[in-house]
């Protein structure tokens, strides 16, 4: 009997702590480069979005590291395109935080390209893109003798519910190799010149630019897992609508956008009355009593499903929401 009861202990104690040390959500926004702009058409001949680059490869970072639960970058694009979100708008706080609300997201990540390429202005940088060497890899710049890349970024994680700064970090990379070098470099097709560039490829990454980049963003990566510990978790109310009731199976209209997660547990309650204002005509409250109760099993971006019990059958129209 006594071993019943400390593995039930330990079992509780293990779901407690699982419980608690719950991985914060956030998301990645582009980075914003208008500051470096000139910089990056110097080096490439053409404009590209680097600031997708540096989100990317932080995005990779952090889910690497473990310390935080990160959206993934097909909702992201989806939920931007569907909120008209601009380019202007990726440095801002208070857009980015509302932003994070639709993706129920606990902090969204922004940041800035403050400084990117060589730190010797004065040496012309060779733009558009070649093979070198009969491969395919494009060379966006050539430097003799001795060549030094810089970059530097910031990164502010923001509160969902407040807009408030909860944290803002830098990080700044430097290579410096002598003998010719790459200074930025592109793969595909012989050419590296305009359209997209794949910092996360091993082409890239070769280039002094390349592990200048890397090292930027993995120190902005670290001071961001430090602060994971001391994110506030986003309060989340849900409240939504029986969509479908199959027997103990129900579907209700309210998934991962609005909040909800595999587990959480939502109330079931049925309208009694409405109790409306007699001089204008307006609902002021709604009587409801609870029926039940509904476990998340399963969800997606507009819906979710769970398994009920209660009193009586569920009904469609019934809502939902999170227990009080």
């Amino acid at each position: 009997m006594k071993r019943y009861i400390i593995l039930a202990f330990a079992l509780l104690a293990f779901v407690s702590v699982s419980h608690a040390q719950k991985k914060k959500r956030v998301a990645v926004m582009n980075f914003d480069y208008s500051t470096v702009h000139s910089s990056v058409m110097s080096i490439w001949g053409a404009d590209q979005d680097i600031g997708k680059g540096i989100a990317d490869l932080l995005v990779d970072k952090l889910v690497n590291d473990g310390q935080y639960s990160v959206i993934e970058r097909k909702a992201l694009d989806k939920i931007l395109a569907e909120q008209n979100f601009s380019n202007s708008d990726r440095a801002d706080p208070t857009s980015a935080a509302k932003l994070g609300k639709v993706l129920g997201v606990d902090a969204i990540i922004i940041g800035s390209i403050t400084q990117f390429g060589r730190d010797d202005k004065k040496t012309g940088v060779g733009g558009g893109g070649f093979s070198r060497f009969g491969g395919n890899l494009g060379i966006g710049g050539v430097q003799k003798r001795e060549s030094k890349a810089e970059v530097a970024i910031t990164a502010r994680m923001i509160n969902t519910e407040t807009a408030e700064i909860l944290a803002s970090v830098t990080g700044k990379g430097e290579s410096k190799r002598s003998g010719t070098s790459l200074l930025g470099a592109g793969a595909g097709g012989g050419s590296g010149g305009g359209g997209g560039v794949d910092m996360s490829s091993s082409n890239f990454g070769a280039t002094i630019l390349g592990e200048a980049v890397h090292a930027a963003v993995d120190q902005v990566g670290q001071e961001l897992d430090q602060k994971a510990a001391s994110l506030p978790a986003r309060v989340v109310n849900v409240e939504g609508l029986v969509a479908d009731a199959s027997g103990n199976t129900l579907i209700v209209n309210v998934g991962k956008r609005a909040g909800v997660s595999v587990g959480d547990r939502l109330e079931v309650r049925r309208k009694i009355r409405e109790v409306k204002d007699p001089s204008t005509g307006k609902v002021i409250k709604r009587v409801e009593d609870k029926v039940g109760e509904m476990v998340v099993t399963e969800v997606d971006d507009a819906s979710a499903t769970g398994t009920y019990t209660g009193s009586g059958p569920a009904k469609v129209g019934d809502s939902v929401r999170t227990p009080q």
